[in-house]
């Protein structure tokens, strides 16, 4: 079926600037003295190489053996160090314990059914130190420009799969408002708002 490595292997870098909220992150993230930050469905690299320019050590993993290639291509031209690997986001991440001080991850942990979801924020928390920062975006709710042009099956309870376009087969979370602080209850949200390309964000730091 189709997914992101076939995206990235006919459309290669498909995403390069990175968002307009990581230059507020690096201010928030210099000024706490975090160091290690891992991308989780870290694409082509475009955030890597954002936060690896500033001195932060980065590290990231991908599904997608094609992302991960032209990623490592693009940091070694940059001349940017960072640890990647593929790997599926709903397995055990590959990290101990309170590795990181933060973990972003943009428009990939709705790519799945809830239980797989409840897994990958698990796995968030555990590698994350305490006090700890993640910064996640998602979808804010069904439809948008293009799953709007997608005929889509319910699977679950807020979960779409689209029957045709580039994501076919490919499952949709859609987060209420209600259940964001049910799913991240180990974490103190500190933001929940819409980003500058109409999706929703959540900033939050882990429970002592």
């Amino acid at each position: 079926m189709p997914n992101w490595d076939t995206i990235f292997r006919k459309k290669g870098h498909v995403f390069k600037e990175p968002l307009e909220k990581m230059s507020e992150l690096l201010h928030i993230f210099s000024e706490r003295g975090i160091k290690k930050i891992l991308d989780l469905g870290c694409g082509t690299g475009r955030h890597l190489l954002f936060f690896g320019k500033q001195g932060f050590d980065m590290y990231g993993f991908d599904s997608s053996p094609k992302a991960i290639s032209l990623a490592e291509e693009w940091l070694e031209k940059e001349n940017i160090n960072a640890s990647l690997i593929e790997h599926k986001m709903e397995d055990r991440f590959p990290y101990e314990n309170q590795f990181f001080g933060a973990v972003i991850s943009i428009q990939v942990i709705h790519h799945n059914l809830v239980v797989d979801i409840k897994k990958t924020i698990s796995e968030i928390e555990r590698v994350l130190k305490s006090k700890g920062l993640i910064y996640l975006t998602f979808p804010k709710l069904k439809g948008g420009t293009s799953l709007d042009k997608w005929e889509l099956k319910e699977v679950e309870k807020n979960t779409f799969v689209p029957l045709n376009g580039p994501e076919k087969d490919l499952p949709h979370h859609f987060f209420d408002l209600e259940e964001i602080p049910q799913f991240f209850k180990q974490f103190n949200i500190l933001e929940l708002d819409i980003d500058e390309t109409n999706h929703r964000y959540i900033l939050a730091e882990k429970k002592e």
